[in-house]
């Protein structure tokens, strides 16, 4: 043995802390991490660092250490900005493999394809000889039924095998990779364990079949997966620094800021980001950590304004710049949009909700390839003949958010040229193909609503934003068109007059489009403030900010008038993670007595006494328990309380001196005082663990209100908390425990809670 080895003899006795055990104040797999614990550990880093810097051994350190996390940030930006912007360019090249080829090169997608041509015309600039659609390629001619049929085919063939490779390649090597990944990031920052999800295997397989499920035609968006894609990055660089490697609560600082990075990457909109992460994702979220995500989100938008994947210097598909002014009558429509969101998210959540507990409780769920090629076959057969579902759902928006220029030959800008006056840009009565855009938006908005509903939670990375946006959009544009014609009709009415005169551009329905995006979002997700920034961020539309405020706010007040959680809350409940959701509150009049462990009819609480009992004893009561700790006791008698131990460091520790200190046997004492008791001459070693047992447990008296315990751990991040009376122990509380008791408060099923 070790101990024998160097020359110490059996009677030395071994102190952990002198002597670190690997695996020592590490976590299971789905269990919760401890704040205090953690926080505690990294002071202590941070004051041997110190005293390092004061004896001048290693001058470097102290500096270095301040400089780690701010490098780590620059380089969880410079990676994630590269992925989001290679995700861009692949998306938008397999997208349009859905409808044809390059001749000159396969790998070019259509604009790029087109860029090159001399015969390419304003009218129709996305015609030209290099790009063949697939009905060319094979049947010679672009027109007519037979070349109709094939495009169909072959649009239906290419979204089933990107579908079929997405879902395969999630099932085979990262079954962590599917759904957003939001609602579990949320849940890993209140300090959850998920081992995997944020790992190397999970980033390669989701950025891959990210780009082929959006390229699949599907209704969702790459903006959510982003999120857990920067969160990847940033987990996985982590393991380049020790401190962030040892620490769990340092990593989720980080994870904190990568998620804003995430949002950066996806709208190109840093300031939205951080707010995201500060409003929607973040547990806890301090002020250093505000400055780093600032500085990695700068980073990761500048990346991918680097790699320029649209080709037009901005950072998101739908970048639109509209300046006319808007009017005060027009906050009626906003408002009325706001409902709509409002009305829409709150319907979405409980409709996915629903679908997703069929998909756990019936044979669904046991066939995630066939559910989602049936869903893929579905939405190419009926999407494909309207050009507005046809397309991806980001260039739908770009369509919907933009404004009508002299020369658009867009069908939404199929308006009736009055003839005496010159061209202009005036309200103008409607043409043919205004109203076929018009049933065609109608059909797709109806189409939208109904698929993104069973799309949402299937077994490929999914992402909510864009869909929302795309039926907020479709029904803003829908309503600011019907405005439009209104103002133009009736312009001599009490309700146009003096604003808007004949001959003037008084309504852009692009406004509208936006404004609707926002609430729709804002009714799914209830995201307020960062939602609003993000949109200007998105549409450089400064003036806009009060109609999205008050769409936004109208479309949360409504939704939450139905239901106080958004998508992501919801699907954390769905799953029983262990959540404690801040925004909720407390308003129960139970005490900690009431809630605490061991109940009335219950066996006492499982304890361990400071020096009074025997390594076999310990093992035996640590083996009939299923407990992740145990408070030290003095004596049983007393119940007097001295510490808490976790059982993994209780077992670790045990196991480690078994191996490595002699003479640890069965019949061993073990100690958690600091002196050890004078034993038998014939009596084997004790054995110490002083060194793994936290002195400093958080207690509350029975009589304690709940929303008080509730809120310290809120804001604390406790895993447990000890009941005490009269100073004696009495039970214990677990975060469990609590979601367990509020669930039952809400009529919900409390074992529905499934983790620690």
């Amino acid at each position: 043995s070790a101990a024998g080895m160097n020359g110490n003899g059996p009677s030395k006795l071994v102190d952990p802390l002198e002597d670190p055990v690997p695996g020592l104040g590490t976590y299971e797999d789905f269990n919760t991490i401890d704040w205090v614990r953690e926080k505690s550990k990294d002071r202590d880093r941070h004051r041997e660092v110190r005293r390092r810097f004061f004896l001048k051994t290693l001058s470097r350190s102290h500096v270095s250490d301040a400089f780690s996390g701010w490098l780590l940030m620059l380089l969880v930006g410079l990676m994630s900005g590269a992925l989001a912007g290679g995700i861009d360019i692949a998306a938008h090249w397999l997208t349009d493999m859905k409808d044809g080829v390059c001749l000159i090169g396969f790998w070019f997608n259509h604009e790029h394809c087109c860029w090159t041509s001399n015969e390419t015309t304003f009218q129709e600039r996305d015609r030209c000889p290099q790009w063949q659609s697939w009905g060319e390629l094979i049947t010679g001619t672009s027109e007519g039924a037979f070349a109709y049929v094939v495009n169909y085919l072959m649009y239906i063939l290419w979204a089933l095998l990107f579908s079929f490779l997405a879902v395969i390649l999630v099932r085979a090597f990262a079954p962590y990779a599917c759904g957003s990944g939001i609602p579990e990031i949320k849940t890993i920052l209140s300090g959850f364990i998920i081992r995997g999800y944020l790992g190397k295997w999970t980033l390669i397989i989701k950025t891959i079949t990210l780009v082929l499920a959006v390229s699949s035609g599907l209704s969702l968006g790459k903006e959510g997966p982003l999120v857990h894609v920067a969160c990847c990055c940033a987990n996985i660089l982590c393991h380049l620094f020790t401190k962030y490697r040892k620490n769990e609560a340092k990593r989720r600082e980080v994870l904190s800021a990568a998620a804003a990075v995430g949002v950066s990457v996806a709208f190109g909109a840093p300031i939205g980001g951080v707010l995201f992460s500060l409003e929607e994702v973040s547990y806890y979220f301090p002020l250093k950590t505000l400055w780093r995500s600032f500085f990695a989100a700068l980073v990761a938008a500048f990346t991918l304004r680097s790699i320029n994947p649209f080709g037009n210097s901005r950072l998101v598909l739908f970048y639109v710049e509209f300046h006319a002014p808007w009017h005060l009558v027009e906050l009626a429509p906003f408002i009325l949009l706001g409902i709509f969101g409002g009305l829409w998210g709150a319907l979405f959540i409980r409709a996915n909700i629903a679908w997703c507990k069929i998909r756990k409780s019936t044979r669904l769920g046991h066939y995630p390839v066939i559910e989602v090629l049936v869903v893929a076959a579905l939405t190419a057969l009926v999407a494909y003949p309207n050009s507005y579902t046809r397309m991806s759902g980001a260039e739908l928006i770009s369509e919907l958010f933009n404004d009508c220029s002299l020369l658009d030959s867009s069908q939404l800008c199929g308006y009736k040229q009055v003839q005496p006056s010159p061209p202009s840009l005036a309200d103008r009565p409607a043409g043919e193909g205004l109203y076929t855009a018009l049933w065609q938006l109608a059909l797709a908005l109806v189409f939208k609503m109904m698929i993104t509903v069973i799309t949402f939670g299937m077994k490929v990375p999914s992402g909510l934003f864009i869909p929302s946006m795309a039926v907020g959009a479709i029904a803003g544009r829908l309503l600011g068109v019907g405005m439009e014609q209104l103002a133009y009709y009736n312009h001599d009415s009490f309700i146009f007059k003096g604003w808007c005169s004949p001959g003037a551009d008084c309504i852009t329905p692009g406004l509208y489009a936006m404004v609707g995006a926002a609430a729709c979002l804002g009714g799914v997700t209830r995201m307020t403030v960062s939602l609003v920034v993000i949109m200007f961020e998105l549409t450089g539309g400064l003036e806009y900010i009060v109609p999205l405020m008050a769409a936004t706010m109208t479309s949360k007040w409504v939704a939450d008038a139905f239901g106080r959680e958004g998508i992501y809350e919801a699907h954390i409940r769905l799953n029983g993670y262990p959540f404690l959701e801040p925004k909720e509150e407390f308003d129960h009049s139970s005490l900690a007595v009431d809630v605490m462990r061991p109940r009335r009819s219950d066996p006492a609480l499982a304890v361990l006494t400071q020096d009074g009992m025997t390594v076999g004893e310990v093992e035996a009561l640590v083996e009939s328990t299923h407990y992740s700790g145990f408070p030290v006791v003095v004596s049983p008698e007393s119940q007097r309380l001295v510490g808490f131990v976790l059982r993994r460091d209780l077992l670790i520790s045990i196991d480690n001196a078994r191996k490595r200190q002699e003479g640890v046997v069965s019949a061993s004492t073990v100690v958690f005082t600091e002196h050890a008791l004078a034993q038998a001459a014939d009596a084997p070693p004790p054995l110490r663990l002083r060194g793994i047992m936290d002195l400093s447990p958080f207690t509350v008296t029975d009589h304690t209100p709940m929303d008080i315990t509730v809120d310290i751990f809120r804001k604390l991040g406790l895993r447990q908390c000890l009941v005490t009376h009269n100073g004696r122990l009495l039970g214990i509380i677990t975060k469990k425990d609590i979601l367990k008791h509020m669930a039952q408060i809400a009529n919900r099923d409390p074992d529905s809670i499934l983790f620690n």
